[in-house]
């Protein structure tokens, strides 16, 4: 199986021109990874790890300095084929209120599909499907500014899969919310690539969202410095905090009880890990 994203040797630098003085933020230092169809990848760091313009190296927002992006085999340099990335890799940012653009939900998710000149009949088809996959149906003819954060962030979801993507790509998309509309979020994340087979790439600063990803990339300055499955990222506990990064807090508390002289292995990530563990050690 091919990678349906791959980067080779990517730079990416920022350029500003303060006080005359041009000057260049390295934010991405020779970033090499492949992801394959079906993956769900937490990409991790502190903050200017540069999370974020990774997430807009795929989607074709920013391209690199100098190295090699592919989307589903397609090169973002292309620029003749930046829509077409776009339809493949779909992105979900921090604030839903600068995604919504209609007033009505069910409008707002149509506006995609509108403008890739789907026909009417279509338009229906993908809304409807896309906010029953968002759990959102009940809501098609509320106005969006009645809506909580994390049904807001969901409206947005919905809009991106009415455009029929490959790969959804959920940058800090869960920053601005509670926790019910964190989990709400990270539910539909999981739905869409358990039960749909979406390419799920998840920025984001919270290691208890983390560690749902079955794949975790840590950066740091720019630079890919730990990748591996979530149970063999987030035993690196003190590595992770080395990086200035938390750890899971139920892994934080297995350290904790095993320095008090608990038998505990070092790669529990969930409550019901620890309870199942805690109840053999007894």
């Amino acid at each position: 199986m091919s990678a349906i994203i791959r980067m080779e040797g990517v730079y990416f630098s920022y350029s500003s021109e303060a006080d005359s003085n041009p000057q260049q933020t390295q934010a991405l230092q020779g970033v090499s990874l492949s992801i394959e169809p079906g993956e769900f990848v937490a990409i991790v760091g502190r903050n200017g790890s540069g999370k974020s313009t990774l997430a807009k190296q795929i989607n074709a927002i920013l391209t690199p300095t100098s190295g090699e992006v592919w989307v589903d085999g397609i090169s973002t340099k292309d620029e003749d084929s930046v829509f077409a990335i776009r339809q493949v890799a779909g992105m979900v940012f921090q604030n839903p209120d600068n995604q919504i653009v209609a007033t009505i939900v069910e409008e707002d998710v149509a506006f995609g599909p509108e403008n890739l000149g789907v026909q009417p009949s279509e338009i229906r088809q993908r809304v409807d499907e896309a906010l029953q996959l968002v759990r959102m149906s009940e809501y098609a003819l509320h106005p969006p500014h009645l809506l909580s954060g994390g049904q807001k962030q969901r409206v947005a979801i919905a809009g991106v899969l009415a455009m029929h993507p490959k790969i959804l790509i959920l940058d800090e998309s869960t920053a601005m919310l509670d926790p019910i509309g964190r989990k709400e979020v990270m539910e539909t994340a999981l739905r869409l690539n358990r039960e749909r087979g979406m390419t799920v790439v998840l920025i984001t600063h919270h290691m208890d969202e983390a560690v749902l990803a079955e794949r975790v990339i840590v950066l740091d300055r720019g630079r890919v410095v730990l990748d591996g499955s979530n149970r063999e990222v987030f035993k690196q506990v003190g590595r992770l905090r080395e990086l200035g990064l938390d750890v899971p807090q139920v892994t934080s508390l297995a350290e904790l009880l095993c320095e008090q002289g608990l038998s505990l292995p070092s790669d529990i990530l969930t409550v019901a890990e620890m309870v199942e563990q805690l109840c053999q050690s007894k």
